[in-house]
């Protein structure tokens, strides 16, 4: 009975654990797919106008890493931090600066440092720290999955946040056979 019982415990946490990988939850049916754009960053962009409770727009105020943010929100400033994705550590009193954790966040900062973007909410307002969680656009570029897809992060699923799941799946699995940042050979 034990063998059976530690059997059935270690196929559990193979299963929720993805066997290394980031937990996969697959997304609600009503997700939308991804378009067949070459760029897999590039889905369907929300309207910042179409839908006032998911979408908004704000200014990029400073970059504190590689996945979090400040923006003024309607004349406030918040920290976001990005849905569905992990960089290294740049500022961890426990782990100090991982590798790529500096590339990353300069990365960032490229991509949205003082711009205006476009704030998708998937299902949570904010995480335990009191941060925002949001896909951020620029232009039609999710920068979550530009992140990844260019190396400096990797997928993070914490349902139920996970409407984009699969479009940053694919962006890792682009990285990863690039052998891009993260995937790449540390010096």
């Amino acid at each position: 009975m034990t063998k059976w019982r530690n059997s059935l415990v270690l196929l559990f946490v193979l299963m929720v654990s993805g066997c290394g990988q980031a937990t996969s939850v697959p997304p609600p049916p009503s997700s939308p797919t991804p378009t067949d754009a070459p760029n897999p960053t590039v889905a369907a962009r929300p309207q910042a106008t179409s839908s006032p409770a998911t979408t908004a727009t704000a200014r990029v105020v400073a970059v504190a890493d590689g996945d979090t943010i400040k923006v003024n929100l309607g004349g406030q400033v918040y920290r976001l931090r990005y849905i569905g994705i992990d960089t290294p550590e740049t500022n961890d009193p426990d782990r100090g600066v991982e590798w790529m954790g500096p590339e990353a966040a300069a990365y960032n900062e490229q991509l949205v440092g003082g711009k205006v973007v476009v704030l998708e909410k998937d299902v949570s307002e904010t995480d335990q720290y009191g941060r925002l969680l949001r896909y951020v656009w620029v232009d039609d570029v999710m920068v979550n999955a530009e992140l990844v897809r260019q190396g400096y992060a990797v997928v993070g699923t914490w349902p139920p946040d996970v409407k984009y799941h699969d479009l940053l799946l694919k962006a890792q699995r682009e990285a990863r056979e690039a052998g891009r940042g993260l995937w790449g050979t540390p010096p």
